[in-house]
């Protein structure tokens, strides 16, 4: 919510929804802090104390790593408040490289083409931003 209501939204011509980013950021801080007090406690590098990364780990990380396209600053200031969590993500990266990087590869792209401001409103011949077309061909 946080993502699509901010940075996602004027480039898919949409309006930009401040009260539900708003929204959004509470229920990620709810949800990070869940995380850390209860899904990573135990002896392991992840969920439920495993020494390995299961499909859990995997499809959450995925999902907490949308916040890349938030620009570093953002991303710190959401994240930092829990380093567990920031471990984790560590470790499941480190963990299943080089697929992990190879699968957000995407969205490593999108970050930097929302961070160039001279990429950010690059049109192609139709007139369509080339995030949008990026971004509506891998949804």
């Amino acid at each position: 919510t946080i993502v699509r209501n901010t940075v996602l939204a004027p480039v898919l011509g949409r309006p930009l929804n401040p009260e539900a980013a708003a929204e959004g950021e509470k229920f990620l801080s709810a949800a990070l802090s869940k995380i850390e007090s209860v899904w990573l406690k135990g002896n392991g590098r992840f969920l439920l104390g495993r020494n390995q990364p299961s499909i859990a780990d995997l499809s959450l990380v995925c999902d907490i790593m949308q916040l890349e396209l938030l620009g570093e600053t953002e991303r710190n200031r959401l994240l930092g408040p829990y380093k567990e969590v920031q471990q984790w993500i560590e470790n499941t990266r480190n963990a299943t490289n080089p697929h992990f990087d190879e699968v957000h590869k995407i969205l490593m792209k999108a970050k930097e083409k929302l961070q160039n401001p001279r990429l950010k409103g690059a049109k192609n011949e139709g007139g369509e931003s080339d995030m949008k077309r990026t971004l509506h061909s891998r949804i």
